[in-house]
């Protein structure tokens, strides 16, 4: 169940019985280190307060489609985009009708449309509501458009009845829910993956550095891990937790970085999301530096070109397939081109940093890729975990086609 932690899961509640369950489903899916936020339809809320939920998930409730409070905070927009999967637990007779017809009037069913994350359902109704005819033909439809179904089980209802219906119980929804971040698509492979700022040392106390969280380059070692990849994490220093079944190796400078890559070699890809300081100090002075009143209010540093990681990397015999990152601010489809050409790369990343909305230390990111032939493809803003995995779906593609 690792493979819930620090995953982001929006929980609708609908109008059924079952919504008790569903308090027990979010401590759940917290206790395995999923971050939780609740939307609740108007029938949920005859059932469970929201109050309940807001004290397990430890968030506020999200109840209503036009709450000008809501909205100042974290809209239908900004909720469908934090969504690493929506799951709608319990997923009413009527919950499902509309979402097969793509209604959208209330906010739940607003988040659906608008999100690009995967979507679940775990249905709950009576046993001849699910056997109706139009239950079963909007199930189909929900199932062709990829949206999954946890459940129903079967046993007896409140009703008194016996049969199919029952809400699967909230361990059940929580292990299907983990399972849905595990695709397998990269089984067998071995991904090298670069992450985080360097550290080149002026003195030994200061150093030259940039703004690079690591953030982009740990959710990607982690969708590699659940898609099966054996990973390799190379990192600057950052102060991130090690995503799970993933070989992680903290360095400091660029030259570091290089020796720890080379040292990992071969893999099967390359993925070099770390921001890597171009130039260091010519020389590291053995004692801290010192203001020296005859040299006026200046320091003049005698800067060298480190060495060129990805190029090198993509420059051997034993060459992977090579995806590189791009972090521009001006300019941006332009300069990832012309780095994709001179360094000789399969892909690269193009993320425009001057946006602080997806800029270095944000949560959430938005990003281009350009192939060979030029062709680009666009990741709209979501958070970085979703992104994470769209790119490493993406990726597995091309390299199977390579």
């Amino acid at each position: 169940m690792q493979r819930l932690y620090r995953k982001r899961i929006v929980l609708g509640v609908g109008g059924g019985i079952a919504a008790y369950k569903s308090a027990e489903l979010v401590r759940r899916l917290r206790d395995h280190g999923a971050e939780v936020r609740v939307v609740m339809t108007q029938g949920g809320r005859e059932f469970i307060t929201p109050l309940t939920l807001q004290a397990l998930s430890g968030h506020p409730v999200h109840l209503d489609l036009l709450d000008p409070a809501a909205e100042a905070a974290m809209g239908h927009i900004e909720l469908a985009r934090w969504a690493d999967l929506v799951l709608i637990a319990p997923a009413t007779a009527d919950l499902m009708a509309r979402l097969a017809q793509g209604v959208a009037n209330d906010l739940l069913t607003t988040v659906v449309l608008a999100t690009n994350a995967p979507v679940a359902l775990a249905p709950a109704m009576n046993q001849a509501m699910w056997a109706d005819p139009a239950t079963q033909a909007n199930r189909e439809q929900l199932l062709s458009r990829g949206i999954r179904l946890f459940g129903p089980g079967s046993g007896s209802q409140a009703c008194g009845d016996i049969g199919m219906g029952r809400m699967l119980e909230a361990e059940e929804l929580a292990r299907a829910v983990a399972d849905c971040f595990e695709t397998g698509m990269l089984t067998g492979k071995h991904l090298l993956i670069t992450a985080g700022p360097t550290q080149e040392n002026i003195d030994p106390v200061r150093y030259i550095t940039n703004h690079s969280s690591g953030k982009m380059g740990f959710a990607l070692a982690e969708a590699a891990a659940e898609a099966g990849a054996r990973v390799t994490l190379v990192t600057g220093p950052v102060f991130l937790p090690t995503p799970d079944r993933v070989q992680r190796i903290d360095v400091v400078s660029a030259r570091d970085m290089l020796a720890a890559c080379e040292a990992a070699m071969p893999c099967d890809i390359l993925i070099a999301a770390a921001a890597v300081a171009d130039y260091r100090p010519e020389v590291v002075a053995p004692h801290k530096l010192k203001k020296d009143p005859s040299t006026g209010d200046g320091l003049l540093l005698q800067m060298v070109r480190n060495p060129d990681i990805l190029a090198t990397l993509a420059g051997r015999t034993d060459r992977p397939f090579c995806v590189g990152f791009a972090a521009e601010t001006e300019n941006l489809l332009e300069y990832a081109a012309r780095k994709l050409r001179d360094k000789n790369l399969d892909l690269i990343v193009a993320n425009d940093v001057a946006n602080p909305s997806i800029g270095f230390n944000s949560e959430d990111n938005a990003v281009s890729v350009i192939d060979r032939q030029q062709h680009e493809t666009r990741f709209g803003q979501a958070s970085k975990g979703h992104i994470a995995r769209a790119l490493v779906a993406f990726i597995a593609e091309r390299y199977k086609e390579s």
